[in-house]
């Protein structure tokens, strides 16, 4: 087995990150990256510790100093990378169940590794994969041992740098939800030097308790808490903590399209915002793109990926980006989305105004209903976005034009998985699902042909 990257690093059941291929990796990513000296930080999961010191041994072998932050989230990985302008690795499956577990790389400087990159890093991997499996066996562990370095002063320092976005905010009463995940031991004090009454839920990890029930995909225990104890708002953050999605006072889910959408008209009103436009994918929804138009905000658009919208960010110039799943990009500030920074900056935002979120929220967007639907590949195909373009035109094109201006239809395979997603927006949420799931059926009928 060898290693393909998708939309951001490899990811997969742990079991399929064997020490072998990550060896390999960790030798192929210290000679297609240049480095003498690598960045290593990981999330909560019970495989973490095994693939880091894998990625360690590896990194040896190519001639590397390892620099081990232990349980880190991933943006404070990208903060050191790019105060240091070394390479650097992350050991996370950010918001999937603690089985999964994943490897992406930073380029020196933190930022995201090009496609160039990738595909050198690829063929590197398929070079030094073969070179291990004929050697003889060999335990390189002690090595990796003396070559730890204590990073606590960076780790630190991040924080630091983290609560001096703001210069003072309310003493307002927050609920934070670290996901279980690398958010745990961080999160709770950066909030807490601010001056906020901070609430801390899911943050005793156990190697099996990260994203479970909670944090960003299961925000539910969150909702309640904020409600129950009269809070300001929440924040829930994934298992890596390079995203953010919020909870207004009234127990309402705050989404990256509407956070996105407030940090916009903030910034532009303060005359922060470059350009005056953001840079999203997609994914976002019709509301947002209406409510920015409205604002005088143009939007740039990319595919799904923070990945992309790094790189937009960095071609256009803009300042601010991100997806709806909550990663938000503060280009100015940091270079990868940083979930801890966003819920800063929001609180300092909700400060500043004087009004609850929910009001705040509510003028800034209309979330227009979206829908959906995975369709899963029983024969995957490496043509099918093209495939579905031709095969599907006639059903896409009736349903665009029944929806007309206030509508949006978005078909396209999975970056990760062997699915096709099929995303509809509408007025109603009825228009939404009867549209997505006449789609859907087109799908099915095209791949089954």
């Amino acid at each position: 087995m060898t290693l393909r990257f998708g939309t951001d690093g490899v990811r997969g059941p742990a079991s399929d990150l064997t020490d072998a291929l990550v060896i390999a990796l960790g030798q192929a990513a210290a000679q297609v990256l240049g480095a003498t000296t690598f960045v290593i930080g990981r999330d909560t999961r019970e495989s973490g510790e095994r693939i880091a010191n894998a990625l360690a041994t590896g990194l040896l072998r190519g001639d590397a100093e390892p620099l081990r932050m232990g349980v880190v989230p991933t943006p404070a990985v990208a903060w050191v990378c790019a105060q240091r302008n070394v390479p650097g690795a992350v050991i996370s499956a950010s918001h999937n169940r603690w089985s999964d577990n994943g490897i992406k790389f930073f380029a020196a400087g933190g930022r995201k590794l090009s496609d160039g990159l990738e595909s050198a890093l690829e063929s590197a991997l398929d070079t030094a994969l073969e070179a291990l499996v004929a050697e003889p066996k060999s335990s390189p562990r002690a090595a990796v041992a003396a070559a730890d370095t204590d990073t606590e002063a960076s780790v630190r320092a991040w924080c630091d740098a983290i609560g001096a976005v703001v210069e003072s905010v309310a003493p307002l009463r927050i609920v934070i939800d670290c996901a279980n995940g690398a958010a745990s031991s961080v999160a709770p004090q950066i909030f807490r030097s601010l001056g906020l009454d901070v609430e801390v839920l899911h943050a005793q990890p156990d190697g099996r308790n990260i994203n479970d029930q909670c944090g960003s995909t299961h925000p539910e225990s969150l909702q309640r808490a904020v409600v129950g104890s009269g809070a300001a708002l929440g924040l829930a953050f994934d298992g890596d903590a390079d995203r953010l999605l919020a909870v207004d006072e009234l127990g309402n889910l705050i989404d990256g399209d509407q956070l996105i959408a407030l940090f916009a008209c903030d910034l532009r009103e303060r005359g922060l915002l470059a350009n005056d436009q953001v840079v999203v994918t997609v994914m976002s929804n019709l509301g947002f793109r209406l409510a920015m138009e409205a604002q005088g905000i143009d939007v740039v658009e990319t595919p799904v990926g923070d990945r992309h919208v790094l790189e937009a960010l960095a071609r256009t110039g803009s300042s601010l980006g991100g997806e709806q799943s909550g990663h938000i990009v503060f280009a100015d500030l940091a270079t990868t989305g940083d979930g801890i920074l966003s819920g800063v900056r929001l609180v300092d935002l909700v400060s500043r105004s004087e009004a609850p979120l929910s009001e705040l929220a509510a003028q800034v967007m209309e979330r227009l209903p979206q829908v959906l639907r995975n369709v899963r590949l029983e024969t995957p195909r490496d043509d099918i976005a093209e495939f579905l373009a031709e095969a599907i035109a006639e059903e896409v094109a009736a349903v665009e034009a029944s929806l007309g201006t206030r509508g949006r239809v978005l078909i396209r395979p999975s970056g990760t998985e062997p699915l096709v997603r099929v995303m509809v927006e509408a007025p109603t949420v009825e228009q939404a699902e009867a549209a997505a799931g006449n789609l859907v059926a087109a799908v099915v009928r095209a791949c089954s042909a």
